[in-house]
């Protein structure tokens, strides 16, 4: 990963931007020193979206398993059945 001076994205925006780009590597912005944020490629972020939704969808399962909201294959079955009427 590629570290960045805030200064330098501000006069370099546009090398910065191409640079990513064309080597898809993630850039570090920092600000004083410190982490200030994160320039992704936009495949690369659209693809870290989907799979934490995926995570977030899993996540939500295994927390009905433990809370006992599940139902059986034939309560499954019945409920897809009535709405797709």
């Amino acid at each position: 990963m590629k570290v960045e001076l805030v200064t330098n994205l501000k006069r370099q925006a546009a090398k910065i931007l191409a640079d990513l780009r064309e080597t898809k590597e993630s850039v570090l912005i920092t600000e004083h020193g410190l982490p200030s944020a994160y320039l992704v490629d936009v495949d690369d972020y659209e693809f870290m979206q989907r799979r934490l939704s995926l995570l977030e969808r899993l996540s939500q399962g295994e927390r009905a398993i433990l809370d006992g909201r599940t139902l059986s294959a034939e309560q499954a079955r019945m409920r897809m059945h009535k709405r797709l009427k």
